[in-house]
């Protein structure tokens, strides 16, 4: 059960309060799509969500884009339902496109150990593409234990579970349109 109280939400015994609210983000967002379309002008990129906590980035990322562009999506698994990753990626839905020497941008919610982009790579790698490039809204640097280049980096965070435009815990709070930083337990 969660509860909205002022700028702090409680779920359970864990308290979430604000890390990064929504015109922060949505003025971050407009910047990483301008970059993007500079770095892409003339080319048709397709951009590979990942499902299901990218989404919402996605769609606001490519809203913002001035270029002509295609979109995918893989659906991995890594965390299920804790709030640290399980330490394996499993692949639970593969594109529906074919990305054969295509200009490909991965775009990520969130970069914790590097593991699913890593594992994003691999994939991507035997399809033979012109390009591969990875946004990821969010970035913990700290937390990294794979050598990956995360190419447009939304904003460096703390190691901490975060929640909220569309990242979750058990499935929810993807809909918050702030993120939310856990900070310590409730009374």
């Amino acid at each position: 059960m969660s509860e909205a109280i002022k700028d702090q939400i409680i779920i359970g015994k864990d308290l979430f309060v604000p890390l990064l609210d929504e015109d922060t983000i949505q003025a971050r967002v407009k910047e990483l799509a301008a970059e993007i379309s500079k770095d892409y002008e003339g080319k048709v990129p397709v951009f590979i969500g990942v499902l299901n906590g990218a989404f919402v980035f996605l769609s606001d990322l490519i809203k913002n884009v001035s270029i002509d562009c295609e979109v995918d999506f893989y659906k991995l698994s890594s965390y299920g339902d804790e709030k640290i990753s399980s330490g394996r990626v499993t692949l639970l839905k593969e594109l529906d496109c074919d990305i054969n020497g295509r200009d490909i941008v991965i775009v990520e919610d969130i970069v914790d150990s590097g593991l699913s982009i890593k594992f994003m790579e691999d994939l991507i790698d035997r399809h033979s593409p012109q390009s591969m490039k990875v946004v990821s809204l969010l970035v913990k640097p700290k937390s990294l234990k794979y050598n990956v280049k995360i190419d447009y980096i939304g904003f460096h965070i703390p190691s901490k579970f975060v929640i909220g435009y569309g990242l979750d815990y058990m499935q929810k709070f993807r809909n918050l349109r702030a993120i939310y930083v856990l900070n310590n337990q409730s009374s």
